[in-house]
């Protein structure tokens, strides 16, 4: 068959159906882009640890990616893998919350929303937990309170920074006050892991809002987020129907919230892991011995303020 037969075919077959493209995106070798719409290899995403290469939008990741994305190979150490939730208060709404459990559990292979462990970041041994918005939109309830709790007071007696990758809707309503003790709890450990001398920094990513964000997520020393997060207590509707007013454009966004003091930076998803080893260098130079900069040049770079 000569080219021209080919396009001459081509044109009478017309262009590629919607279906097609569909099916060619659904088998997980192209993504598109939720903000630009533009097509990119999935291979390629990923490589660039799933930030659109063409508008720079940040899609969502979950738990393992995290982990992977910020721990040293062949260095974790999972902490608490068997804990599982359970339906305390026979819950009912639409489905009971025990089957709701068991669907999201056999669709995540995920016992509920949070990995927490042991690891080393650039080669600096830290604690870390990842929440996961795949598993009832990241919700913390009892387990994902217990788990946080228990990594952070592991990190208290080991003498071990604790970064806690923020993705949540708040409390999980299901476990009605049982989720709601878990604020303090966390926030109770946090505040002996901080009598210790030691850092704690949430990373806040897309959303973290509720519970979370009136609790651990702002209590860090130094608290970072990612480009354009929603980062907020309330949902933006519900205050605008309080307020009966339009809110701002980029209202509860990451952005938003540099502007008036909330969150201390915004990092790139990309630069997240060199800019975790510089903040654990900088505040805790027990650290350093096991970190690949020599400690003089460490020791400029915190005198120089860089």
């Amino acid at each position: 068959m000569s080219l021209f037969d080919w396009f001459a075919n081509r044109r009478k077959s017309g262009p590629i159906s919607q279906e097609r493209q569909e099916r060619e995106i659904a088998d997980g070798l192209w993504t598109k882009c939720e903000a630009c719409g533009v097509l990119t290899y999935t291979k390629d995403l990923r490589g660039n640890q799933m930030v659109c290469l063409e508008c720079d939008h940040h899609m969502r990741v979950y738990s393992e990616e995290r982990v992977a994305q910020l721990i040293d190979p062949q260095t974790w150490m999972p902490l608490d893998e068997n804990l599982q939730p359970v339906d305390a208060l026979k819950f009912r709404d639409r489905k009971p919350y025990g089957d709701r459990l068991r669907e999201y559990q056999d669709r995540t292979k995920l016992l509920d929303g949070v990995k927490t462990g042991l690891g080393k970041l650039d080669g600096l041994p830290i604690a870390l937990g990842a929440m996961d918005f795949r598993f009832m939109g990241g919700s913390m309830g009892s387990v994902v309170g217990e788990k946080l709790t228990r990594l952070i007071e592991k990190a208290t007696r080991e003498r071990l920074p604790v970064v806690i990758v923020c993705a949540s809707g708040g409390a999980r309503m299901q476990e009605g006050m049982l989720s709601l003790m878990q604020m303090a709890k966390i926030s109770g450990a946090l505040e002996r892991h901080r009598e210790a001398r030691l850092l704690y920094i949430p990373v806040l990513s897309h959303p973290t809002t509720g519970g979370v964000t009136a609790s651990f997520a702002m209590l860090g020393d130094i608290i970072l987020a990612e480009p354009k997060a929603t980062i907020g207590f309330a949902g933006r509707r519900v205050i605008e129907q309080t307020l009966r007013e339009k809110l701002p454009e980029d209202f509860q966004s990451a952005e938003d919230l540099l502007r008036h003091g909330f969150v201390d930076a915004i990092v790139p998803r990309t630069q997240l892991k060199k800019t975790l080893a510089q903040l654990i260098c900088l505040h805790q130079p027990q650290s350093l011995l096991s970190h690949r900069l020599p400690l003089q040049e460490a020791m400029q770079l915190s005198s120089t303020g860089d």
